[in-house]
């Protein structure tokens, strides 16, 4: 099964592993009916699961009528081949034949491109990238369907995006559903917060208030998620995962929300966490980049609620997100328990 395929800049797309392009195309024709990919590591350290070859066509083939795409329409390949969302990029491609751009995944993907890009699925910090250069914006104002994944969309890149032109669109999805199984516009008239499910889709809630899918095409089962949710009318709203919750004298705070609240007043890089406490069971700990943690008590004492004032402010270097851009969550409680 060929692709027809071009670089641009940078030719070879190769992950963090070392899977290439070439290396991604040898396995997928190989007999086997599955291929290898890693789980994103937001939890803890990537694993290593196959899935099914047939359920990664589906997927495709759903994502590629939802959006329209046809025979020869551009797709840019610009996100490791080490994880489902790049090999979902390929496996698109092959699906619906469409001409694939592949440039080496980085923080500034569209800095070579200078075709026309049907389609092109990104990562949050390489779309803030490309905001910051006039020039990337205009190639990134010109794509007809832009996916976002891997993290949280906050609101100030929201804001950038919301009288975009085209298609943009937020996704849910993980490894296990091979991608996404819902999209919100993240633009336009029909911008909204709330996730739709595919038609092929239910969802439904467990008894912690977390989304339970059902997604036959894509996986074999039910699947539980952590991530709690709300659901109205068949589409869903996540309010946060139910891992990131902190239970601190008896109060539940969602590390996403305490968070959220401090994005407008924080301007250097930071992460809420959490440590086991004697008096408290757990308490709230702030890591941010920020060397003046004075200034930054301050300000979160003015903001948030009593009962979401960290406990601990502790200065790092530099800190801890996984290959995906998401918030390496595991990673920063062991930086809380080294303090």
């Amino acid at each position: 099964m060929k692709i027809s395929m071009e670089a641009a800049g940078a030719k070879e797309n190769k992950g963090c592993e070392g899977v290439t392009l070439e290396k991604f195309m040898k396995e997928w024709e190989a007999p086997s009916d599955t291929v290898l990919v890693h789980t994103s590591g937001s939890t803890g350290k990537p694993k290593p699961i196959r899935v099914e070859k047939a359920r990664m066509l589906n997927s495709a083939r759903i994502t590629c009528d939802f959006l329209g795409l046809k025979p020869g329409d551009t797709a840019l390949l610009c996100m490791p081949l080490d994880y489902i969302a790049g090999k979902m990029v390929v496996v698109r491609s092959i699906e619906r034949n469409l001409k694939l751009i592949s440039v080496k995944p980085g923080g500034h993907p569209l800095e070579y491109i200078d075709q026309h890009i049907d389609f092109a699925a990104m990562v949050p910090i390489q779309v803030y990238n490309s905001l910051q250069v006039p020039i990337e914006q205009k190639r990134l104002q010109a794509i007809d369907n832009l996916i976002i994944g891997g993290g949280a969309i906050d609101k100030t890149l929201q804001e950038h995006l919301i009288n975009y032109p085209n298609k943009v669109w937020s996704t849910y999805g993980m490894t296990e559903t091979l991608s996404h199984i819902a999209l919100r516009r993240l633009n336009g008239i029909d911008a909204s917060e709330w996730y739709q499910p595919f038609p092929s889709v239910d969802i439904s809630k467990d008894d912690n208030g977390c989304l339970v899918i059902d997604a036959p095409l894509v996986h074999d089962g039910i699947l539980l998620t952590h991530d709690r949710v709300e659901i109205k009318n068949g589409r869903f709203r996540i309010l946060g995962r139910l891992d990131n919750v902190i239970d601190s004298g008896g109060i539940k705070i969602q590390i996403e929300e305490v968070e959220k609240s401090l994005k407008s007043f924080l301007s250097l890089p930071y992460l809420i966490t959490k440590r086991p406490d004697k008096k408290f069971g757990e308490i709230i700990v702030l890591l941010t980049e920020d060397i003046d943690i004075a200034g930054v008590e301050v300000i979160c004492r003015k903001v948030l609620p009593k009962y979401w004032q960290p406990k601990i402010y502790k200065h790092v270097d530099s800190l801890p997100f996984t290959g995906t851009g998401k918030p390496a969550r595991a990673e920063a409680e062991k930086m809380a328990y080294e303090i």
